[in-house]
């Protein structure tokens, strides 16, 4: 963890609602779905932008999840890939953390979860229990109630005029990772 954290919050600033990002948003910045892909690099970009305000919480096992995904493409496709997520990683301090105890013992026991594959359960269970809200592209996720999500882009909000941009050092690692293209129903 990170020195600057604030070990209740996870926030890192001491206030605000810890936000999660899950695998399903992070590789959203490469969804064959042009919608999909900028509402999920704005996202980043904005997060990014904020400074330390602009962190985000990740399961190890997303971040796993991720990989795994890369992983089944051909290795030059890998190789224009990684570089992104390696420096967008770092440069927005992406805080990866696994899961406690309490995490398993919600996931298997709360009702609201019941019927969710038992990775999405881990992870809203995570969410839950730090008080956090788990921003995702997944239309299973996002059409269940009573969970802490948020969606892509919120119900009325405008589509951005133009694609957002990283900035230059990262936004030419991005175009070059775009290589790389995910079906929207895999996320």
């Amino acid at each position: 963890m990170r020195p600057d954290t604030d070990k209740d919050t996870g926030t890192g600033t001491g206030t605000g609602t810890p936000v999660f990002v899950d695998a399903a948003l992070f590789m959203g910045m490469h969804s064959g779905d042009d919608a999909v892909r900028t509402a999920a690099k704005a996202f980043f970009a904005d997060r990014l932008a904020a400074g330390d305000a602009g962190r985000v919480l990740m399961s190890w096992e997303q971040v796993g999840r991720c990989d795994d995904l890369v992983w089944g493409y051909d290795r030059k496709t890998q190789d224009e890939y990684y570089p992104f997520m390696d420096v967008l990683h770092t440069d927005l301090a992406v805080e990866r953390i696994g899961y406690e105890e309490a995490d398993v013992r919600r996931a298997f026991t709360a009702p609201e979860l019941d019927g969710l594959p038992t990775h999405e359960r881990l992870l809203l269970a995570q969410v839950a229990n730090r008080g956090g809200t788990l921003h995702t592209a997944s239309p299973r996720l996002l059409r269940t109630a009573g969970l802490p999500v948020a969606p892509l882009v919120p119900a009325g909000a405008p589509s951005p005029d133009r694609e957002p941009a990283f900035p230059a050092y990262l936004e030419d690692l991005y175009q070059r990772s775009l290589v790389l293209t995910v079906d929207s129903d895999t996320l």
